[in-house]
């Protein structure tokens, strides 16, 4: 006779002018994970899933219409989890955050966190909790374009933005866009790991703790004219050692102010930065070209090939052959 794994009732705050993706993303990973429980060969009960809004109607950013109920005429909630907001430019963004709508949603994540309920949120909507004071002191993540807005806006976060998933209990945060389907197979994984396993290869999710092979390094410069600069000297001194009062004086600015003005636009040193940038151009070589492994790395300025397969091992999770077989399969589509 098999345990049963008891179920789990999860609400989804749905804010008006939701992002699409992010909400159906969330609904058809819970969906298909309780289609898929009478194969397991376990117990499994099903994933209670409510939209719950702080008004009956609520449309997303494309304007479709979800019927949601008040969380007041529901059940205890073990999970309340917010899709993200349809604006994704910093601009809109900050706009949407003094809204009527944004203002309700957070009194009612309040409550949530009151009851002890665990909270998720992806993308922009990690921007919403920590305007609500409620990530303080806690660790997260966002979508890592928005990173350096995040940093800037909310010092009391340990921001971890390269990361595609940050668990600070009760709080679960992920990172963009896509990374909705993380945070669902999240939540499943907390009742069944088999079930959340079996639900991702349905999905054809893989296992991807990093945003760091999505990052654009140089669009996060793009927040800071010192930035734009310092950038675009690294890019065409990968080759050389790093040497921080040699690029601060090339781009006219102490190693002080460089330090501080690149960790503030970009969440890292400039030696960080800087290393980022050679790691996206020796992929960008590996996915291109059918230069050694020996050739790309001396371009980049590192000593040997060696150095470079552990770099991308332990930064990307990808060895050389895979990242040429993912580029040639890109070519066959």
């Amino acid at each position: 006779m098999f345990d049963i794994i008891l179920a789990m009732t999860i609400h989804i705050l749905v804010i008006d002018g939701a992002f699409d993706v992010g909400l159906t993303a969330i609904l058809d990973t819970l969906s298909l994970a309780n289609e898929l429980i009478p194969t397991l060969g376990v117990k499994v009960e099903p994933l209670e899933v409510c939209l719950v809004g702080a008004r009956r109607h609520v449309s997303t950013a494309h304007g479709l219409k979800v019927p949601c109920a008040a969380p007041s005429t529901l059940g205890r909630a073990d999970a309340a989890v917010v899709p993200a907001l349809g604006a994704k430019q910093p601009a809109q963004l900050i706009e949407a955050l003094g809204s009527k709508d944004v203002r309700n949603a957070q009194g009612l994540l309040r409550e949530y966190r009151q009851d002890n309920a665990l909270i998720g949120a992806a993308c922009t909507s990690t921007f919403v909790l920590a305007e609500a004071g409620l990530l303080a002191g806690h660790r997260a993540t966002t979508s890592w374009w928005l990173a350096p807005h995040f940093r800037q806006r909310y010092k009391d976060v340990g921001l971890e933005e390269s990361r595609m998933l940050v668990t600070s209990h009760p709080f679960v945060t992920a990172g963009a866009a896509l990374a909705h389907v993380d945070l669902a197979l999240s939540l499943v994984n907390g009742r069944s790991p088999l079930l959340a396993a079996t639900t991702a290869r349905y999905l054809l999710v893989e296992k991807r703790a990093s945003q760091a092979a999505f990052v654009i390094p140089d669009h996060l410069a793009h927040s800071d004219p010192l930035a734009e600069r310092f950038e675009r000297w690294s890019r065409s001194h990968l080759s050389q050692g790093f040497d921080l009062a040699v690029a601060a004086s090339s781009v006219h600015s102490s190693a002080r102010t460089l330090s501080r003005r690149i960790k503030a636009a970009t969440g890292k040193t400039p030696l960080g930065f800087f290393q980022n940038l050679r790691l996206q151009h020796a992929v960008h070589q590996l996915e291109t070209t059918t230069d050694s492994i020996e050739s790309v790395a001396a371009a980049v300025g590192y000593a040997d090939g060696v150095s470079l397969r552990a770099l991308l091992r332990a930064k990307l999770g990808r060895g050389v052959r895979e990242i040429r077989a993912q580029a040639r399969s890109k070519l066959d589509l």
